[in-house]
Order: C-alpha cells, then structure tokens, then sequence
C-alpha cells in the first residue's frame, strides 16, 4: 500500500462522489489511512467511515462521503459479522498477531469438541472489557498510548452480544471461525478470553468482516480497483444517501 497515486485534483465545490461506498480494507494501514488516501485521490471534502477496522483485519469498511458523514451514527450502531482465526498456546499482550507474547502454553490436548464447547460459552449477552491495546479514550488519551508505557488502568466493561460463535475449521494450533455479534465486540479479546479458559493461550491471527449490517462483502470494492478508477467510474459504485433514509429497507442486525 506504499504506492503513490496521483490526486485527481483539488476538492471540487460541490462534491458529485457522495453517499456510501462499501470498501475490502486490505492487511495493512488502518481505517483512518483508507479514508485519508480516498480523500485526497478524489478531492472529496468530507470523507468518514462507519466503524473501524484495525490494521491486521481485512473486509468490509463502510466509507461514508460528503452528507453521508451525518449518518455515522447509523453504521456505528450496526452488528457486525466475522470470520477470522483463533490460534491456540500463545497469549500476547494485544490479543492478536501484532503483539508480544505474554504467555506459552500446551494445547495438545484441546479437542475440536472442547474448543467448540468453549466458543458457545461466549455467545449471548456479556460484559467484555475493552483492551488496553485499544483506541478508547480515558481521561482523553487513548488506552494504547498509555499501553505503550507499561500502562494498565481500569477500563469500564461494556455489554456486547454474541449471536453467532461457531467453529469451521480444527486444526492445531489454528480453529477457523465465524462469528455475528454487536457494535464495540473486541474479537481478538473473546480469542484471549478462549486461550485463558482452556488454559493454554490463545490469539486473534486472522480476522475479516464480513458484514456491516446488511452491507456484505460482497458489496464491496477492492482498494487497489478502487483507486485506479475515474471519479465517474467510482460514482457507480456509491449508494444513495436515500437508501439508508428513515423507512428505507436497512437492517441493522444481521439475518
């Protein structure tokens, strides 16, 4: 994602690119390097997403420009859907692949059967608290810059719902999964939450959105087709403000 691309001119006075426009984030930069570079490549004033992904995950990120940066709130809220790999006897401090090991354990012994069991543990409502490797702000710094100091502080737990927890693939130390779930729902801590209850670490190394209310995947546009269009090109791929408008078919909770 280091390639330049050249700006298709300065932000125009009315901006024709608006309303949402479903994108396949890549492995690599983080939500806010996606919007920016959209921003700049079309010369689009406004340009806002609607729920971040972090920088190991891929799929689906709900771009919201111009008048559609108003709906935020609306993405925000969605539920989510998920799949992604949970990987067995090593715990880190950020929960998945980017950070360092805390912890090493046997899991020789785990079962697809007891693995399964344990991922059904953490469906329906619970309490998660955030973690420290995290964007949320306390006291107006955000947790992962206090993290980055050895700092630990208490963070308050949040209610999320897990509507969907189910394994699609065993094979030590690795266990494919699915998952559909809430707003604020930090997969990679359920990943450490698992590694914790079965006794032998575990991490997030793998995760992809699938869903973003009734957004799907296959909604959505590759960054790299994305950026070598035209404006009109890209124009044909944005939906209408009007489609998300109140009494316009839109789910916020996932089928």
């Amino acid at each position: 994602m280091n390639t330049r691309y050249k700006s298709q001119g300065p932000p125009r006075e009315k901006d024709l690119l608006e309303g949402i426009l479903v994108v396949d984030k890549p492995l690599g930069p983080t939500s806010h390097d996606i919007v920016d570079r959209v921003r700049k490549v079309f010369g689009i004033r406004k340009v806002g997403h609607g729920g971040t992904l972090d920088p190991l995950a891929t799929g689906v990120l709900v771009l919201l420009l111009g008048k559609a940066t108003r709906m935020a709130s609306l993405f925000l809220g969605s539920d989510k859907g998920y799949e992604g790999t949970v990987r067995l006897g090593a715990s880190t401090d950020s929960h998945d692949a980017a950070g360092e090991v805390t912890r090493e354990g046997d899991f020789s012994a785990v079962t697809a059967e007891r693995l399964e069991e344990v991922m059904q543990g953490f469906t329906g409502d619970m309490m998660q608290e955030p973690p420290m490797v995290s964007a949320i702000k306390v006291d107006g710094i955000p947790l992962y810059k206090r993290a980055r100091k050895g700092q630990t502080i208490k963070r308050e737990p949040r209610l999320i719902h897990v509507y969907e927890f189910s394994m699609k693939r065993f094979e030590l130390p690795d266990a494919d999964f699915a998952m559909r779930c809430t707003k604020g729902t930090y997969v990679r801590k359920l990943c450490d939450d698992i590694g914790e209850t079965l006794d032998c670490g575990a991490h997030l190394s793998r995760l992809r959105r699938t869903a973003s209310g009734d957004l799907r995947i296959e909604d959505a546009l590759p960054m790299n087709e994305l950026l070598a269009m035209s404006p009109d090109e890209l124009a044909g791929h944005i939906l209408p403000i009007s489609r998300f408008a109140p009494g316009q078919r839109h789910e916020s909770r996932l089928s």
